[in-house]
């Protein structure tokens, strides 16, 4: 069997049996391919079937050397165990050569997060009475208040709009929906977009479902939305680095904060693993050491 035929196989598998999303399937046959681009550098004539631990060492030190970092060696590796793990399902391999393969060191970044007050300044700085100010301040709202990722943002439905039991549904990662708890104050600025000015829109067909729309009565872009942040960010003179996901990690970081369950957080956000949802606790042990060395006596 060769590479070509190898990576079509794995790529129906992922797609069928793993359901994974077009996105998620093209990452990881991208992190096959690298692999194949480095045997082609050394001039190796080898098979699928015939790659050792050795030739994937070699690989992570081509790809170090270049200065890739360790997030992403780790996320390419991800991706040579999985290719290999089908490979080892169907028989066309005995042993899998990722199977002793230790991952790089990563050190976990912690997210940048906007504090309450700066979260008001970004709002605040959005001109109202301008075109499209109502409905930014309904998206930064929802952005805010329901901790979406910012292409659950623009794919938001009005039919997932629950007001009466003040939930909204969400299709987030790999097409799975959710539902997530939706504030009183998120929902006021969605009523006064539709009603001021969605209602006046020419909505394009097949657009009618979307909530959120540009001036020419289709989807926002996500393009659109990080745009609209790093111009709201200047002109609030908020110097971090922000972007949609910041709101997100700032919704999770001020609920951890205030003592939410990490379970019922990990539910909100859409984590597959709770794992991912830890970091915030971090975060919220870097605020209280803050804390300490700020205003205990002993820490002056």
């Amino acid at each position: 069997m060769s590479w070509k035929s190898d990576i079509a196989g794995f790529r129906t598998y992922m797609k069928l049996e793993k359901s994974l999303s077009g996105n998620s399937v093209e990452a990881y046959e991208h992190d096959v391919m690298k692999f194949i681009q480095y045997l082609e550098h050394a001039q190796l004539t080898v098979a699928s079937t015939e790659v050792t631990t050795q030739h994937i060492r070699s690989f992570l030190e081509w790809i170090s050397n270049l200065g890739m970092r360790a997030t992403t060696q780790a996320r390419v590796l991800s991706g040579l165990r999985a290719f290999y793990r089908y490979m080892l399902m169907e028989n066309l391999i005995n042993t899998d050569p990722t199977e002793l393969i230790d991952g790089p060191k990563t050190i976990r970044q912690l997210p940048d997060t906007l504090d309450y007050s700066e979260v008001n300044k970004l709002l605040e700085a959005i001109d109202l009475s301008a075109t499209g100010g109502e409905r930014n301040r309904a998206m930064l709202e929802v952005l805010y208040g329901c901790g979406l990722r910012v292409s659950e943002l623009v794919g938001l439905r009005i039919s997932g709009i629950h007001e009466a039991e003040s939930f909204i549904s969400i299709i987030g990662k790999g097409n799975k929906e959710r539902l997530v708890p939706i504030g009183e104050t998120a929902l006021k600025h969605i009523s006064i977009y539709r009603t001021q000015v969605r209602a006046m829109q020419e909505i394009q067909k097949g657009e009618e479902d979307f909530l959120f729309l540009n001036a020419r009565g289709r989807r926002m872009s996500r393009v659109y939305v990080f745009t609209m942040i790093k111009a709201l960010a200047m002109k609030a003179g908020i110097t971090k680095t922000i972007s949609p996901h910041t709101f997100r990690h700032s919704f999770a970081t001020h609920l951890v904060e205030g003592g939410a369950d990490l379970r019922a957080v990990q539910e909100m956000l859409g984590h597959a693993s709770i794992t991912t949802t830890e970091i915030y606790t971090h975060i919220d042990r870097r605020y209280l050491k803050e804390q300490v060395m700020r205003f205990h006596p002993r820490s002056k």
